[in-house]
């Protein structure tokens, strides 16, 4: 792209997947994130077959298997009886189905890789978008008083996107009434629960009840990830503390083995669950948006991060082919309506996909009793083909 610069809002899984996997193309990028550093906060990345093809094809996959733990298999189980409903054999199964193994990965483990892959420099940290005037060109201001011209800008800046205000005004999510509880142990307090190296679903006694856990770190930890009805709790957080006494007694009707999962936690996390309807369009001149910023998702499909990475190689592969234009001197730029015409290939790959995601994760009956995976896992966001520049895909679920 010669001095051209393309520039991504948000440090996260997307922002420096797509950071990577455009470099590889030789683009010149910059990562504008918000937090003054990356500390070792949040708990799980649930990776499935589809998000480690991806992640492979950035050269992560070695980096990645030293830390993630391979669950065995994905398996649902009735709250009450413990009668399974399904069972589907994962790690070397998946690996030889889908090309790539499930992995479960402390989100930091994941960031720690991602930022490794990138030179110094690619990323700015306290850079909070305070505001963007978009065109050919777009600017961005920042509250530390700077400012950046980019020729193509990159909203992955997650759930509550500034880029995608910037593009389409306020959102209006839904609050579903329905709160989540995240919590780790060590796995050696588990000793005795049945196929504690499994990721694992207890279904409850309606839609918004469950419980899923999964191996940490080579397994000698487990993520508790839990869910339940609540009206009086909104806060969208990740970071504010919840009740063990609380979490607990909401399921102590549900088997033993499942509350065994409850007792042994000390601390616990919780977040109100809100829902996002699939967006008519991610892109608007030359400026485009990733994962959460254009298709934030329910968790029950714990697909977020995997469609994130997934949007950053496809779009990474739309712009490896971009127009330039002479400009003054020997300098040359991107021509802007080349860049149109990527966005749109990119969106006419990905809208669909995502939507039914979205979507599914909604209804929240995905391989509850058995069902086709293979739509999800065994997608190759390197392989799959780019929709044309014209008029992008419309949704299907």
């Amino acid at each position: 792209m010669s001095d051209s610069v393309i520039g991504i809002v948000g440090g996260g899984i997307g922002g420096l997947a797509a950071a990577i996997a455009l470099r590889g193309y030789g683009h010149r990028v910059r990562v504008f994130e918000q937090a003054p550093g990356f500390a070792r906060v949040g708990a799980d990345v649930n990776l499935t077959p589809n998000a480690v093809t991806a992640l492979d094809g950035l050269g992560l996959g070695e980096r990645l298997r030293e830390t993630a733990a391979r669950p065995t298999h994905r398996i649902s189980q009735m709250w009450d009886t413990g009668q399974e409903t399904s069972r589907l054999e994962m790690s070397h199964a998946a690996e030889e189905r889908y090309g790539a193994p499930q992995l479960t990965i402390h989100r930091a483990d994941l960031l720690a890789a991602l930022t490794d892959a990138l030179p110094d420099g690619v990323i700015e940290f306290g850079k909070r978008l305070a505001g963007v005037d978009l065109g050919e060109r777009s600017w961005l201001r920042f509250d530390d008083r700077t400012d950046a011209e980019v020729d193509v800008l990159i909203g992955a800046d997650g759930i509550h996107s500034a880029v995608r205000t910037a593009l389409f005004g306020p959102e209006h999510p839904t609050f579903t009434g329905v709160v989540a509880y995240r919590a780790v142990v060590p796995t050696e307090r588990l000793r005795g629960v049945p196929d504690i190296g499994a990721f694992t679903k207890w279904w409850g006694p309606d839609p918004d009840t469950q419980i899923v856990t999964f191996p940490l770190n080579r397994g000698t930890e487990t993520f508790v990830f839990a869910t339940a009805p609540q009206d009086d709790w909104t806060h969208e957080s990740w970071t504010m503390p919840g009740s063990v006494t609380e979490l607990r007694e909401r399921y102590r009707a549900f088997h033993p083995d499942a509350r065994a999962l409850l007792d042994a936690c000390d601390e616990v996390l919780k977040s109100a669950l809100y829902v996002r309807d699939p967006l008519p369009r991610w892109s608007a001149g030359t400026a485009t948006l990733l994962g959460d910023a254009c298709h934030p998702m329910m968790p029950f499909m714990a697909q977020g991060a995997g469609t994130a990475v997934e949007d950053a190689v496809v779009l990474a592969r739309a712009l490896s082919e971009l127009d330039t234009v002479d400009a003054v001197g020997s300098a040359s730029v991107v021509d802007a309506a080349s860049v149109v015409a990527a966005l749109r290939r990119y969106e006419a790959a990905r809208r669909e996909r995502t939507a039914r995601i979205q979507l599914g994760s909604r209804g929240n009956n995905w391989l509850k009793d058995s069902g086709d995976a293979d739509w999800v896992y065994a997608y190759d966001a390197w392989r799959v083909p780019l929709g044309p520049a014209g008029q992008a895909a419309s949704v299907a679920v």
